[in-house]
């Protein structure tokens, strides 16, 4: 993109902070060594900023951002019901693979982040690195930990449905790595088959919870259905579990075949990292044909334009990005982009509303890839992944074969 070298140059600080050998341990004091060795692996691979050299690219400032984040055991926020005073534990002897990056569920897209560049080929500098790491996430006793977590009684929604769609995202990702040839298909199999037993239980988390679901999650944040129910879908395809597929695709048809006018005027709401009507239209491009999509868009999102202009949908804005919460904002740019490159996808070459959507896309793209530079662990820790998502184009089937349309200047 036409901003990539100026993310370059200002990812550098941050990139050069997270390759320091001393972290916060949250109250701005450093960790001792031994604290260190104990919850954040040192990386092993040089990181070019140490050498007064930039990143070769930007996917290597998102690879060395979550590097430094995926064991970073503080600040953490954890979402965790305490039964007994057996439950009151550090994050990570509560979660042994996913305790770092704030919170669970950006632990796992900070690794499916890792994975997805270290299987695309895309920073093959550091793949010795991320494999290490990776690796030594990866392995059956720290998956152990997690499914006895996720085994305890009380906690049937935990995660759900955002960060249980982010780890099928992962298991999705190492499945279709494990389908190719080499050393990263065998090491993808080998992390696969671990995996296995926690993914049966989050699966079937997943299948006794929808036909319960009596209406669909509208909101801007981790609870929303439908982005969780497009990531499900994928899921199911690449594994080939016609069943689940099924399953969520008649309730994305339940809850949105019907669908009309979605208020796109009233988003984003103060918060949001996700656009309902836009991760709604996102879904339904998945499951309906592409002329039956064509025509329920017509209705469910009218105000498309079809002169290829682009400022028909503002962009989310950050008064303060250290604001945890404020800063979901520079996300909802990210995500926006990649659902508008999403439905225009599905829809004719020739249809007029394309380059609009395109438009728009390229503008959400922009200012949310600016955002990911921010020095502030509000937002760094889970940024990158949104924008490897959306320039790697996962969501998007043959994503290699569209073109994104130039957008005059």
């Amino acid at each position: 993109m036409h901003f990539e070298a100026r993310i370059l140059s200002a990812m550098a600080p941050l990139i050069l902070l997270a390759g320091c050998s001393v972290q916060s341990n949250g109250e701005g004091a450093p960790e001792s060594e031994e604290e260190q060795g104990l919850f954040e692996r040192k990386n092993i691979a040089p990181n070019p900023v140490e050498s007064g050299q930039s990143p070769r690219k930007i996917e290597h400032a998102f690879a060395r951002t979550a590097l430094s984040c995926i064991n970073k055991q503080y600040p953490n926020k954890i979402s965790h019901v305490l039964s007994s005073a057996a439950d009151v534990a550090e994050p990570v002897n509560l979660t042994p693979v996913f305790y770092g990056c704030f919170d669970w569920h950006s632990a796992v897209h900070g690794h499916w982040l890792l994975t997805r560049l270290w299987g695309q080929d895309l920073v093959p500098d550091m793949d010795a690195e991320i494999e290490t790491a990776l690796d030594g996430n990866f392995t059956e006793e720290k998956i152990a930990g997690e499914i006895a977590y996720f085994q305890t009684e009380g906690r049937a929604s935990f995660e759900r449905p955002y960060g249980l769609a982010w780890f099928l995202q992962l298991t999705a990702e190492l499945n279709e790595i494990a389908k190719g040839k080499g050393s990263k298909a065998e090491k993808a199999k080998i992390w696969l088959e671990r995996f296995q037993p926690l993914e049966a239980i989050i699966v079937n988390r997943i299948s006794d919870w929808i036909p319960k679901l009596a209406y669909p999650i509208r909101l801007g944040t981790h609870n929303q259905s439908a982005f969780a129910f497009g990531l499900f879908i994928d899921w199911a395809r690449s594994t080939g579990n016609a069943s689940f597929e099924k399953l969520i695709s008649e309730k994305s048809l339940e809850f949105h075949k019907n669908d009309k006018n979605c208020p796109l005027s009233y988003e984003p709401s103060g918060e949001d990292f996700l656009s309902p009507c836009l991760m709604t239209a996102d879904l339904m491009r998945r499951v309906l044909p592409p002329i039956e999509f064509s025509s329920w868009l017509s209705e469910f999102l009218p105000q498309i334009p079809t002169d290829g202009r682009a400022d028909w949908l503002s962009v989310g804005v950050v008064k303060d990005a250290t604001d945890g919460k404020l800063v979901h904002l520079d996300g909802v740019n990210l995500s926006r982009a990649w659902a508008l490159e999403g439905i225009a996808s599905a829809l004719p070459e020739d249809d007029k509303r394309r380059p609009s959507l395109l438009a728009a896309a390229t503008v959400h793209g922009d200012a949310g890839e600016k955002s990911v530079s921010t020095p502030h662990y509000a937002g760094s820790h889970w940024l990158a992944s949104f924008a490897t998502y959306l320039r790697t184009k996962r969501g998007i089937v043959n994503s290699d074969e569209t073109t994104k349309l130039e957008v005059a200047q």
